[in-house]
């Protein structure tokens, strides 16, 4: 899994969140965050790593931090 996958999972399950909401959150598909979280899709842009930081309350430092 790659570390923004990890990442965003952490933070999403600290904060109680499912795939799905956080995926409403952010204003992007399930399938996308399902893949980002799996390592299917390891290479997200910047603009959907900014969108999934926004929807967690995090930096996009805290998701690529290893």
């Amino acid at each position: 899994m790659s570390t923004i996958g990890k990442n965003i999972k952490k933070f999403r399950q600290e904060k109680g969140l499912s795939q799905d909401k956080l995926s409403k959150l952010a204003d992007l598909s399930l399938n996308t965050v399902v893949k980002i979280e799996l390592d299917e899709s390891p290479n997200p842009t910047i603009e959907t790593i900014q969108r999934i930081a926004k929807a967690l309350e995090v930096s996009v430092d805290d998701l690529l931090k290893k």
